[in-house]
């Protein structure tokens, strides 16, 4: 069996581990900072600030910049259920839009129709790896003086027009779990361009300290350990020739596959393929699932069920392409372990299900 997802973790993280527990110095310490210090230098400079979780890094993001009870944030409805929880526990609403089908990506011109007087922030999700439309949705955060956050938890090393995912806005939230383009084994880093968001943030996440024992605001234990640290700084010397290889697996299963819709790039966006997500548009997309399980090719569904629909939300919205986009994608292994026989493999089960199927 291909499993969906490999995470891949070599001697090298283990060695930096290893380290890490010989010198004693476990919590946040030296290799949070050296990991905050390069990790800057695949988001244009900007600071970072490392947290416990992906989840962590959205819900300090928010606080540090001031959002908070009586605010707006809009966000897609078609993502993980974090991207509305860190809004809600930072104790403003989350007001759900709908996406653009080719990319799985926040349509701007919903985000335009959602902004009312309690708009905030408006924050895209890089879904897949693949940059929400940033030229369009800056513009109108510009044009309305609003926030402009961004979730790109799964988009590491992602751009548009040459500029960095994470660098377009207030803050930026990456997610290190396992299954990411890479990891420290869990862990999540704010990026930001304002000397009082990094610091806030900071602040936050070590119970309200920025100096020891004199707390200056309610805060969280929300830091990364060093342990962790040394494991995410191995990851990202190796997260250029990850990415490159993602890139070459994905081209190769969009120039074979057949009988579904391989996902395009737009124009100006590098894609980093945290997932190769197809569309099953002619078959029952379950039911293509399981026959290729069967074949020995795992996939996933992220995600089946639209945030608002979550009985953590429970909203009755109209959001026409999320609901289409829930019953359509599959995604399939990516990861740059696989071989070429693997990739043989998915490309013979998908072309043989499509064809069983039609």
């Amino acid at each position: 069996m291909i499993p969906a997802a490999r995470p891949e973790i070599g001697d090298e993280e283990r060695a930096a581990v290893d380290r890490v527990m010989r010198s004693g110095m476990l919590a946040q310490g030296p290799e949070v900072a050296a990991f905050e210090t390069e990790f800057s230098s695949i988001v244009g400079g900007m600071h970072s600030v490392a947290v416990n979780s992906g989840t962590s890094a959205l819900h300090m993001a928010f606080l540090a910049a001031g959002v908070g009870p009586g605010d707006e944030v809009i966000v897609p409805s078609f993502s993980f259920a974090a991207t509305a929880n860190s809004v809600a526990l930072a104790g403003a609403t989350p007001v759900f839009v709908d996406i653009e089908l080719d990319y799985f990506a926040t349509d701007p011109s919903a985000i335009e129709a959602a902004i009312t007087p309690r708009t905030k922030a408006i924050m895209p999700v890089h879904l897949y790896g693949h940059p929400a439309n940033l030229v369009a949705i800056k513009a109108i955060a510009e044009k309305h003086g609003l926030l402009l956050f961004e979730d790109a938890a799964q988009a590491h090393a992602a751009s548009v027009d040459g500029i960095p995912v994470g660098a377009w806005g207030i803050a930026g939230s990456f997610s290190f779990y396992p299954t990411k383009n890479m990891t420290s084994g869990e862990g999540g880093m704010i990026t930001t361009p304002s000397d009082e968001v990094a610091r806030l943030s900071r602040v936050l996440r070590n119970q309200g300290m920025e100096r020891r024992y004199e707390n200056e605001v309610v805060g969280f234990n929300t830091r990364m350990t060093d342990i962790h640290a040394a494991i995410g700084r191995v990851q990202l010397t190796k997260l250029a020739g990850w990415t490159a290889k993602r890139q070459e697996n994905a081209a190769f299963l969009s120039a074979n596959l057949e009988g579904v819709v391989t996902p395009p790039t737009a124009p100006g966006a590098v894609h980093v393929f945290h997932q190769y997500t197809i569309r099953v548009v002619d078959h029952d997309r379950d039911a293509f699932a399981e026959q290729l399980t069967q074949r020995g090719v795992g996939s996933g569904v992220y995600y089946p069920t639209p945030i608002h629909r979550l009985p953590s939300f429970r909203l009755d919205l109209d959001l026409p392409i999320t609901e289409v986009a829930t019953t359509q994608v599959l995604s399939l292994p990516v990861y740059p372990s696989l071989s070429q026989g693997e990739l043989d493999q998915i490309v013979e089960a998908v072309n043989a299900v499509a064809k069983a199927g039609a």
